[in-house]
This record gives C-alpha cells, structure tokens and sequence, in this order.
C-alpha cells in the first residue's frame, strides 16, 4: 500500500508517529522491558507465530495430525445438578465461582453436572452471542472426573475445584484449538496449556471452552474476527468491546463464572464495561505471559475476569506468581488477594482527576463516577486532589509507537508471506508498523520512563486513582465515530482512552459497573492502583460493589 492510499484513520496514526519523533523528552532514559536478573533466569519462551502458522496450515490441508477431537460447539446432554438434600441446583443461578467452588468442596454438587450443565447452557445460548468459539467437553468431563474422585478418596480439594472457566483464543491450551481469532492460527493446536491454564487448573478449575477475540487482540470492539462479532448480550447490535469480547460477553450472559483475558491497551477492561463485568489488568509482570501469544511484548497483561470482585481476587490468587520462563515476571511475593477484601476502606486516599479524564467523558458516564466517588468517601475513603503529570498528554503517540512497533516484529513474517489470511482492518492497522522509525520507538519508551516516573511521584499522596473506564458506553455495531469534545473521534480510538495510559504505567487497574445510561447501557469505574498493590485496588472495588446493586444487574437472554 503506498502512502498516498492510506485512510484517514491510518494518517491519524502516521500523524502521532511523527509528534513522537520530534517530542522533546530531556535526557531521559528509555523504560527498560526486561530485568536482567529474570532474562539471566528465563528458558526463552517465545511463541514463533510464523511457526504456528504453518502447522496451522499444514493441519488444515489434511496432511498432519488432526485435533484430539476435545473441541467443538455442539450441545451436551446433561442431568440435572443436584444438592444434597436432593434439590435441583441451577448453574445459572450460581453467580459467585467461590460459592461453586464451596458447594463442589462441600460435596453439595457434582463437578461433573457442573461441567455438563455448563456446556448445554453454553450450547443453547452462544448461537446469539457468538462469544465461544470452541467448547471441550472431553477435558472439562475428564478434570471434573479427577476432581470428583480426589473428593471422593477423602483428599483436600484444590480452592477452585470444580469452577467452570473460559480462556480467551489467544491463550494457548493443550490439544485445543487457539486461534487468536484468525484465518492464519484455524487449524493450530498447541502441544502445551499457557502458564495461566496450567496455573488455573491445578488449583481446580474445569477448561470448559476457549472465547472469541479480535484479531490477535489488536483492537478495541470486538468485531473483527474469523468467527465473526462477538455480541454483547445487553444489546446486540452494540459491540462487546474488546479484544477479550468473549469473555465479557460469555459471563454477562451467564454462560460462565470465570475467563481469562488479555489487556495491551484495555482489551480486559473495555469489554468489561461495556458488558456490565468486572475485569482486573494486573500489575505488569504478576501473571505470565508465557504460553499467550503476543501483540506487544512490553505492553501485554494477562488477567481475571468475573462477575465479582471477590472472584477475580480468588481468580488472581490462583494465576499470579514468579514464573522463571517469562522474562518479564516479576518476583515480588504474591498472596491470598481476597483475604482483606473486607477490611474497608476508612482513610483509604482516592483521587478523582478531570484533565484527561473526567472532562473528556459523557455526561451520564461522569456522573456515575462521581457518585461512585461519594460512595467510596461515605465509606470512610477520604479523597485528595492530584496533578497527574504533563506526559499523559503524549500517552497516545507514544502507545500507537509502541502498539506497531512491537505488534509489527511479531507479524513482519506472516503479513509478508501470508497477508490474505489476515482480516482487512487488522492488516491495514500492522502495515503501518514499517513507519514507526527506531528514534519514535526508542522516544515512546522516553516519554513511557517519565510517565512512570511522575505516576509513582502522584501516588505518594493517593492510594488510588478513580476513572471512567471508557468515556462512553458500548457503541454501536456500525458506528464508526463518536462526539468527543473536539469533535468526531474515531471509535477504536475513543475506547482505549482511558485505558491505554494505565498499559504504558504498568499499574494495576480494575473495571466494574457503576451505573447504566439511559439506554440501558452499563457503565464501568476504573480503580488504577500502586504497583503490586492489586490488594488496595480490590480492597476498594469490594467495598463499592458491596455498597451498590449495579453489579447484580442481569441482560435478558
């Protein structure tokens, strides 16, 4: 493509690229993506794309292995769950894993009438929604059977025994299909579970299914896809957000108490406010990234996501730790997040700002977050004035330099052997990778090292920062661009505004709903906290939902 058949939208991106280059940033130094001492440590696990797409496509011709067979759409027969004393007990009533997970312990429920009644439930209602793309009733029945007889032997069951979980397809897990949403993965099926899976199943969850993604996670709707959209089950002609839109949509629906997601920009927290769910980004390097395949490697978080707080801390708990084969886990210590989730929040410091937040929101968007911060201060939280600093200006120039510069590496082979396989907006967004100069890298990663120098300079006089999680509500399927407070602004771009500073950061942030616009539309408040401080962030999520009924509002299937 020459420069002169460029869209608008791909000038807006050259555009930034350019003030990025030519930003003055002092002497700073570039923010490092590596610490040496877990690089020394690390088994180099990269994932080859190039490598995955050809055993992809040799599976696809027919000429190699074909998948075990574990994974396919198709309805489950089933019994019904039942308690102890003989009643019939409803998967779809059971919000909360952690009470899934005390009946299972408690020998009130069948894990394998859990996993059974899941996968039909998934089979009636993800026709609608499109936000499962394969289902794995051989494993779930299998790592429900194993959970069903360690019970049986008398054996202390693992914390999330008998849970039913859906992975985001761009984790990769074993002998199922991971696709990352594309024609160039259909047909690639990992030998290995990412570290997350792995992690998530010891502690007893049952892989019941894998969800649809934007294309290799590389946009913020969720409608771009070889399965197709993602629908989000509040309105389906509204986009789910994404790229983690399956998992948003499967538990808004119901369909599940658990996913996983992955957030370079806001890919866990976009979906989960315009699905009405609750998502954390964690910490950068807290859960590993090893086993997921990348978009942008220094940007690139794995998280929870739920319907509660409380079960994204339980979720947290079980993926996060040292992993020695990422090179970027962390080895701060981690612990048990849902302990203290109780404990209140009585002078706990929140900021509220409105430069680049508040005021760049809808009306009805900041009015909810303002009544979320009267909640949390009502509660004994005290809120304090901030001035965040002035790079948050460049955070946009700097993520999109990054987003290609990274995301480009990762694809450069496969968009130049096999460009037809990807999807046109994906391809139109990566073939611009080649216009990001090494100078406007290296000055991203500038502007990133203060950026997060002044964050943490912020955060010693607040605990928190309180944001909207998106400046609007879920767009709809075919809106292009929304009305900012300068004029149109492309969509794509709009739902990553408040989200993408918090990647550059490394910070921890969680979304959950805090109202509904006058469309029925929920609304998301996002909780940025310290790093490693995911205890403080949850601490205050727990104490507003337990305070507020919006998290138990259900979408009409």
């Amino acid at each position: 493509m020459s420069k002169k058949d460029y869209s608008p939208a791909q000038r807006t991106l050259i555009e930034a690229i350019r003030r990025i280059e030519t930003l003055p940033v002092g002497p700073s130094e570039p923010a490092l993506t590596f610490r040496l001492q877990s690089w020394a440590a690390a088994s180099a696990a990269s994932f080859d794309l190039e490598a995955s797409a050809m055993a992809a496509e040799t599976v696809d011709r027919g000429a190699g292995p074909a998948s075990p067979g574990s994974a396919s759409i198709e309805p489950c027969r089933t019994a019904d769950i039942r308690t102890a004393d003989g009643r019939t007990a409803d998967i779809r009533t059971a919000d909360s894993l952690i009470e899934i997970a005390r009946q299972v312990c408690g020998g009130e429920a069948d894990p394998r009438r859990i996993a059974e009644q899941t996968l039909e439930r998934i089979a009636a209602l993800n026709p609608a929604l499109n936000a499962v793309v394969a289902t794995t009733p051989a494993r779930a029945l299998s790592e429900a059977g194993t959970i069903a007889e360690s019970l049986q032997a008398g054996e202390r069951p693992p914390p999330l025994a008998g849970v039913p979980i859906l992975h985001k397809d761009i984790i990769c897990t074993r002998d199922t299909p991971t696709t990352a949403g594309s024609e160039l993965l259909r047909g690639y099926v990992p030998a290995a579970d990412a570290a997350v899976v792995a992690r998530l199943a010891s502690s007893g969850t049952i892989l019941v299914g894998k969800t649809n993604t934007h294309e290799f996670a590389t946009g913020t709707t969720g409608t771009v896809s070889c399965f197709g959209p993602a629908l989000n089950p509040w309105d389906t002609q509204r986009v789910t957000g994404g790229s983690s839109s399956g998992s948003a949509a499967a538990l808004a629906a119901g369909l599940v108490p658990a996913a996983t997601g992955t957030d370079t920009g806001g890919s866990i927290r976009i979906p989960s406010a315009c699905c009405g769910t609750v998502g954390l980004k964690p910490t950068y390097g807290r859960v590993s990234r090893t086993g997921v395949i990348p978009f942008a490697w220094s940007l690139d978080h794995v998280g929870p996501m739920a319907r509660g707080v409380a079960d994204v801390a339980a979720l947290l708990t079980a993926m996060s730790g040292h992993d020695p084969t990422d090179s970027a886990s962390a080895s701060e210590p981690t612990s048990d997040f849902g302990a203290r989730l109780s404990d209140g929040i009585a002078g706990l410091r929140f900021s509220l700002p409105r430069p680049h937040f508040l005021q760049l929101a809808r009306e009805e968007v900041a009015a909810a977050v303002e009544e979320a911060a009267a909640v949390l201060e009502r509660l004994g939280a005290r809120r304090v004035e901030v001035e965040l600093p002035e790079e948050m200006a460049e955070v946009g120039p700097a993520a999109v330099a990054i987003f290609l510069a990274e995301g480009g590496s990762v694809h450069a082979r496969t968009l130049e052997s096999r460009p037809e396989a990807y999807q046109r907006e994906t391809l139109a967004f990566l073939s611009l990778a080649g216009e990001v100069s090494g100078r406007a890298y290296v000055q991203a990663q500038r502007v990133r090292a203060r950026l997060i120098s002044g964050i943490l300079r912020v955060l010693q006089s607040t605990d928190l920062l309180l944001t909207p999680t998106l400046p609007i509500t879920a767009p709809r399927l075919d809106e292009k661009t929304v009305e900012g407070p300068a004029g149109p602004v492309d969509v794509r771009a709009a739902l990553t505004l408040f989200t993408r500073p918090f990647n550059l950061m490394g910070l921890p942030a969680l979304s959950l709903p805090c109202g509904f616009d006058d469309g029925g539309m929920p609304i998301g408040l996002q909780i940025v906290g310290r790093p490693f401080d995911e205890a403080a962030v949850l601490r205050a999520g727990y104490a507003f939902e337990s305070a507020t009924e919006w998290h138990e509002r259900r979408p009409v299937i």
